[in-house]
This record gives structure tokens, C-alpha cells and sequence, in this order.
């Protein structure tokens, strides 16, 4: 069985956690000098799938499928990277950790405000298993001893990323128990579930969910986070 597949949506996610597993495998020389370059754990693999629910999920379905027809299934994956999070629920910088990733905006707009795609009608075996996929809970409970300080929640996907006040008031309503949103956690969920992969979610916050307002954007902040929470993935 090969080991632990962290997709992310961008390179400079990637990087990022490259950067941390690197660091954290390198040890240090008795002499206190800077440690050599080492390469990231053989039994981690992080790679870029792109942006979007759609492409992270039909890219990671591509990965798991190509590792179990190899006879090198992977054994569990996790969609990490930068998320957008809900004032008060989550600092700019922090670290979260999903117990289900939802698609957020997967359904119908009516008169009378959002209705979900299950009340639509539609059988869970048509949506993937459902617009709701919980976190492995084993995958979840190591990466949560891991990593104590992260915030616990639910982490939303959407394919539009939130930008008004009215949108951001409408989701956190629909979604009190959110932290987060980003935008390819439910595909990767999907592609897991599907291949009987154990998945998890995890997200370090580059700004506040809200009007849109790039200079309220903390990416160094964000990236910063995502290196340090990679030792989660040893």
C-alpha cells in the first residue's frame, strides 16, 4: 500500500507543505548548523490538482484509481490548502481541521432562499453519497492529536467564492457550525468516497469570509500556517 496522498488546489500550496514535511524530517547537526536538504517523507505524496471542485475531484479520482490498478493503493488522502474563514470562528493564520466537508452552494435558489440538492429530490446515490461527506474519523483524530490548536469544523465548498455581505450573511445562517470555505474539498471527498479511501480536509485561513477585499488577505500568514500544519502529516 503506498501512503498519504495531500492533494492541494495550487503549486504554491504544494510547496508550502513540501517545505514543512522537509523541514520537519531534517535533522539537526550536533553542531547546531543549518540541516542538509533532505527530500519529504517517502510515504507522502503532495500534488497540485487544480481549482475548482470538479477538476480536484476528477484529478484526485485519476491518482487513486492509476495507484490501485499499480497495486499501490494510497491509504487515505486529505485536500489541503488556503480557505476563506467566518469572523469569530476562525483567526486569519489559524489552522482547520474539517469534520465534513459540504458543497455549499450545490442545489436550487428560490423565492424563498437556498434549498439544498437532497430536498430537491435527489437520491444520495446520484449526488456521490450525498452534498455531505464526513471526515474519516480515525484519518481526523490523527491529524487532530497532530495538530491541538486547530479549529474543528465544518469546512464548505463552493464554486463561487463568497464576496458580499449578503452572501456571507445567508451562508454562515444556512451553516452555523462553518468555519470555512474554499473550493475543492467536497470533489476530493467525492473521489475518496468512491475509491473507499479514507479523506479528511485541511485548511489554514488567509482571510475573512466577507466582501471582497484583497487587501485584507494574509497570504504569507496562510502559507506560513499551511508549512507548520504539514508535521500533521508524518
Amino acid at each position: 500500500m503506498t501512503g498519504l496522498l495531500v492533494v492541494t488546489a495550487v503549486p504554491a500550496e504544494a510547496e508550502a507543505i513540501r517545505a514543512g514535511l522537509t523541514a520537519s524530517t531534517a535533522p539537526t547537526p550536533p553542531d547546531g548548523t543549518a540541516p542538509p536538504d533532505v527530500t519529504a517523507p517517502p510515504d507522502v505524496t503532495v500534488l497540485p490538482v487544480g481549482v475548482g471542485p470538479a477538476v480536484a475531484g476528477a484529478a484526485t479520482a485519476r491518482l487513486l484509481a492509476l495507484a490501485e490498478a499499480a497495486g499501490r493503493p494510497y491509504r487515505a488522502v486529505v485536500s489541503a490548502g488556503i480557505a476563506g474563514g467566518f469572523v469569530g470562528r476562525v483567526a486569519i493564520g489559524g489552522t482547520v481541521l474539517a469534520d465534513r466537508s459540504v458543497a455549499a452552494d450545490l442545489g436550487a435558489e428560490s423565492p424563498a432562499g437556498f434549498i439544498p440538492v437532497e430536498d430537491l429530490g435527489m437520491p444520495p446515490e446520484l449526488l456521490g453519497g450525498g452534498r455531505i461527506v464526513p471526515a474519516d474519523p480515525g484519518l481526523l483524530a490523527r491529524l487532530r492529536a497532530a495538530l491541538p490548536g486547530a479549529t474543528v469544523g465544518t469546512v464548505l465548498t463552493v464554486s463561487t467564492v463568497t464576496g458580499t455581505a449578503a452572501s456571507t450573511a445567508a451562508l454562515a445562517q444556512r451553516h452555523p457550525d462553518a468555519v470555512a470555505e474554499a473550493m475543492e474539498g467536497y470533489g476530493v471527498a467525492v473521489a475518496a468516497a468512491q475509491a473507499g479511501v479514507p479523506f479528511a480536509e485541511l485548511r489554514t485561513v488567509s482571510n475573512p469570509i466577507g466582501p471582497r477585499d484583497r487587501s485584507a488577505w494574509r497570504m504569507r500568514e496562510a502559507f506560513a500556517a499551511l508549512t507548520a500544519a504539514a508535521v500533521a502529516f508524518h
